[in-house]
Formats: C-alpha cells, sequence, structure tokens
C-alpha cells in the first residue's frame, strides 16, 4: 500500500528517533486528496497517520504534514501533544524549501518547532512530512518509549 520508500532518510544511529518509512498519496476526482505516512521507531515499530486535504499544492501539502503529525503522536503515546501551526514551500537558492511549524507541549515544557526539507524538484506531501519530522525529531526522543 505505502510508496515512495526512501532508504536515505534515516535517523543517526544510536538516536531514538522516528524515521520516515513512507507516504501514501491519492487524488480523487472531486478535489479530496488523502495522505498516509508510515514512520518507524528504533525498536522496529511503525505508526501510521493519514490526513485529508484538498487537492492543490497548499492541500497537498497539508495532508502530508498532518499525516506525519499523526504518526507521531501515535508515537508519543500521549506523552507530548502537537499542534499544527502550518506548512509551506518557498523557493530559494534554485531549490524548494519545505518548512513546517508545529507546538509540542508535554506535562513538563512547552517547544516552538520548526523543520524543514529542500528538494531540487516541486515541493510534495513527501516533502512536507520530512519538513514535519525534522521539527518533531527535535525533542521526539525524550518522549518516545526506550525498547
Amino acid at each position: 500500500m505505502f510508496e515512495n520508500r526512501d532508504s536515505q532518510v534515516h535517523a543517526p544511529e544510536g538516536r531514538n528517533r522516528l524515521r520516515f518509512e513512507a507516504i501514501d498519496f491519492e487524488c480523487f476526482p472531486d478535489g479530496r486528496c488523502t495522505a498516509s505516512v508510515e514512520l518507524e521507531g528504533k525498536g522496529g515499530e511503525h505508526f501510521q497517520g493519514r490526513a485529508e486535504g484538498t487537492h492543490t499544492l497548499q492541500g497537498g501539502l497539508r495532508a502530508g504534514a498532518l499525516a506525519a503529525l499523526r504518526a507521531t503522536e501515535s508515537a508519543a503515546e500521549g506523552r507530548l501533544k502537537l499542534e499544527f501551526v502550518g506548512v509551506k514551500a518557498v523557493r530559494a537558492f534554485d531549490a524548494w524549501v519545505t518548512i513546517a511549524a508545529v507546538r509540542a507541549r508535554s506535562e513538563a515544557k512547552a517547544y516552538n518547532l520548526l523543520g524543514s526539507y529542500a528538494d531540487l524538484e516541486d515541493p510534495t506531501p513527501r516533502s512536507a512530512a520530512l519538513a514535519l519530522l525534522d521539527a518533531t525529531n527535535r525533542v521526539m526522543e525524550r518522549y518516545l518509549k526506550l525498547d
């Protein structure tokens, strides 16, 4: 079911972070789209998130980012609450840079997180999911279950 597996996007060895596994993105004739993102934890556990959007560039980016956010929330198992702020693609230095912003809150601390992903081709829901993961992985290892 999941496509676009990317073995080149990995968490650093020894770190308890989430790793991007795959995204499945579909568009429908009625103008809707869906994104499903699969993430993998250090122990091999998989987490999935799904989101719907409109079939526009911004709608696809939002769906990709929200699907990644939901998969990340699933991995945190309630230890960290995530609030989606936004996602945007900007053209810089002859490439597209997708930027995702998230607010995160635990019982003891609050974070404003920003992540990015540079892509030489057009921005995609995959770019948005990777930018969101870049933002959340900055703090996730504190909230993931250790195996």
